[in-house]
């Protein structure tokens, strides 16, 4: 699956706190907030993906010494600093006489979590600049500073009512290079409009293996017009809920579900899902009738692959192998291929993309798509179909790369998808044939419950 895609089930397994990152007991929530600190160092310093900092087993130590409350407590605080980076950064900037010296980026990293706590979270203000002027003075690189931190965020603080919304109006919470990438590709006011969705969080969505009203009324939820149950906001775990110990269900995107419907009738098919890991679009091929074989480089997300469909009740053929050096012995009679990619049609979920990826990120993994897509085609029978998607928002890795493999490679046609092909996805079709969704589509009116991921899709064919 697309790098960033939302899995199936991540683990909720609570490991063994590290005792050299214990509690300050003097202070209650000091700990969590020197983690969030860090960890925010970490995701902007060395471009660290927010979501290994923070997994339940195998995160950073300063995060894992916590209880799960206070994990929590983090991951709300990160997510929202990195969501509203360029805005809390513009107030900040308001109150501060000169710029930080360019090494106090630890001072830098405790104002933006208050910040966040005291602009957009529901943490009393009062408690949010006490413990950052106490983190402040705990760490020698900013215990001269703690007057300062002191001043700039009481003043946020009596501020933000009327100084936060004409912010957020002026601002577009993305790094330059994102924001001028999208806007070239999209235009000026589909890309302010793409940036604003970035600024909710999404909703969570299940594919359903049957009845989606069904379980839209036990899950609390809607059924979108592709057939997604989606629900706004969970009330506990995602393991706790209705349906999933039975496997009726799993967590996913509705973008992330449409490439494997562009195949239509898979019905006893021998089906190649390449980059499979962790597994939703296998099991909706499976689901679909295919003979499926699951292909992943990763011993790991295999392992965690096989896990997901066991829960489902779901059966595949599971084979760890680098694709651009696998050869099958016998063709399949279609491939998906759901590519590594720069996942910046995640932000919604994955904040952090834009400050881990890079220009060049993207330019590396357009051009190793293209090899696997390359790789693909002697997988497949002639006559067979490839459909090739990935969770970028950006043409170099969408619809530029897919010009440029149709143009250059010998026995492969354009198989365009036609309006009337799949519930719900009409809107979403290009002139091309291909698919194409952003954050900012599907208005149901509010907007934690509309929007999809930003994903691309293509559908080839081999010739005779």
């Amino acid at each position: 699956m697309s790098a960033g895609s939302p899995g199936i089930h991540q683990s909720r397994r609570r490991s063994t706190p590290d005792t050299r990152y214990a509690a300050d007991a003097s202070s209650p929530g000091l700990a969590a907030r020197k983690a969030a600190a860090k960890l925010l160092a970490v995701v902007i310093e060395t471009a660290t993906p927010l979501d290994g900092l923070t997994d339940n087993d195998n995160g950073h130590p300063q995060y894992l010494a916590l209880d799960l409350r206070d994990r929590s407590l983090v991951r709300a605080i990160l997510t929202t600093a990195l969501r509203y980076r360029v805005t809390i950064a513009s107030l900040l900037a308001l109150r501060l006489e000169k710029p930080l010296p360019p090494k106090a980026t630890a001072l830098m990293h405790i104002l933006h979590v208050a910040a966040a706590q005291i602009l957009f979270l529901d943490i009393p203000d009062s408690a949010a600049v006490d413990l950052a002027v106490t983190h402040a003075k705990s760490d020698p690189r900013t215990t001269r500073f703690s007057g300062l931190v002191n001043g700039v965020l009481r003043s946020l603080a009596r501020s933000k009512q009327t100084e936060l919304a004409a912010m957020l109006e002026r601002t577009s919470d993305a790094p330059a290079w994102f924001a001028e990438r999208l806007t070239a590709a999209y235009g000026s006011e589909k890309a302010r409009a793409i940036m604003a969705a970035h600024r909710v969080e999404a909703p969570v969505d299940f594919t359903v293996k049957a009845d989606p009203a069904l379980w839209a009324e036990q899950l609390g939820g809607i059924v979108l017009p592709t057939g997604t149950v989606r629900v706004e906001k969970l009330a506990g775990n995602v393991i706790d809920l209705p349906g999933f110990a039975e496997g009726h269900w799993w967590v996913q995107d509705a973008a992330a579900s449409l490439p494997a419907r562009l195949f239509g009738n898979l019905a006893g098919l021998k089906v190649a899902d390449l980059c499979a890991a962790p597994g939703g679009k296998t099991a909706q091929l499976v689901l679909a009738g295919a003979e499926v074989t699951a292909i992943d480089a990763s011993k790991n997300r295999l392992t965690r692959l096989g896990q997901n469909l066991e829960r489902l009740g779901l059966t595949a053929t599971l084979l760890q192998a680098d694709i651009l050096d696998f050869r099958p012995q016998e063709q399949f009679d279609a491939i998906l291929l759901d590519a590594p990619c720069s996942s910046t049609g995640t932000v919604r979920r994955h904040p952090d993309v834009p400050w881990t990826k890079s220009p060049a990120d993207i330019e590396k993994l357009a051009a190793l798509q293209a090899k696997m897509l390359a790789a693909s085609v002697s997988m497949v029978r002639p006559g067979g179909r490839i459909v090739f998607s990935n969770c970028s928002l950006d043409p170099l890795e969408g619809e530029d790369l897919y010009a440029e493999f149709l143009a250059g490679t010998p026995g492969v046609a354009h198989d365009p998808v036609t309006p009337g092909e799949v519930d719900g996805i009409d809107s979403f079709l290009t002139g091309q044939g291909t698919l194409r969704t952003t954050p900012d589509v599907m208005d149901l009116g509010a907007p934690g419950l509309s929007g999809l991921d930003g994903f691309f899709a293509a559908r080839f064919s081999r010739l005779a």
